[in-house]
């Protein structure tokens, strides 16, 4: 499900030297739903730094939404609109998953970049008057993460960021259902 997230201190400089865009964002081992996280927007058609609350909570919501499916964020009424013109994405250090493992035991697992590299999380975001809103995209696993949980981050290269960023929404189809398997193969799983 993708509950936590990992920016450690190195990530600010790969990333600025990736993207060619300044990103400051403040380091958290621990990041979780409802903390400032920083992403990487498009606007007047450079990249740019956006600092977003994780999760939205619609009024017909009893809990708070942090993920979307990126198969059905097209078609729901929740996801659709911010997909469709609020696009990011969420650089990061990697990813926590938890699995049971033993009696009522749950272990905790750090995806990461196998070479220590940003990991691109897509999102979409809700700006509004009193803060910006995250919700980041989730797909189905690989056959390596599928061992640890049913749905894991919606990763975006480097090279395809500005391609995800400014991309017609209805273009967008071959990122949400065929992501690039390199991106994948790169993934560390590391015991906690």
């Amino acid at each position: 499900m993708c509950g936590r997230i990992s920016i450690d201190s190195f990530l600010a400089n790969t990333v600025s030297l990736q993207l060619g865009v300044p990103f400051n964002p403040q380091t958290n081992l621990d990041l979780r739903p409802t903390e400032q996280v920083s992403v990487i927007i498009m606007a007047d058609c450079q990249l740019q730094q956006l600092d977003c609350t994780w999760g939205i909570k619609p009024a017909w919501s009893k809990k708070l939404l942090i993920n979307a499916q990126a198969e059905t964020v097209r078609e729901k009424k929740t996801f659709a609109s911010a997909f469709a013109s609020h696009r990011c994405v969420v650089p990061c250090s990697g990813w926590y998953e938890w699995r049971e493992e033993g009696k009522k035991q749950k272990q905790k697992y750090l995806f990461s970049h196998d070479a220590a590299e940003p990991l691109y999380m897509a999102g979409i975001f809700y700006p509004n008057a009193e803060f910006t809103q995250l919700v980041t995209l989730t797909t189905e696993p690989t056959e390596k993460c599928k061992a640890y949980h049913g749905r894991m981050p919606l990763l975006i290269s480097p090279f395809e960021i500005d391609f995800w960023l400014q991309t017609e929404a209805v273009m967008l189809e071959a990122l949400l259902y065929h992501p690039k398997i390199l991106i994948y193969q790169s993934i560390r799983i590391e015991y906690l």
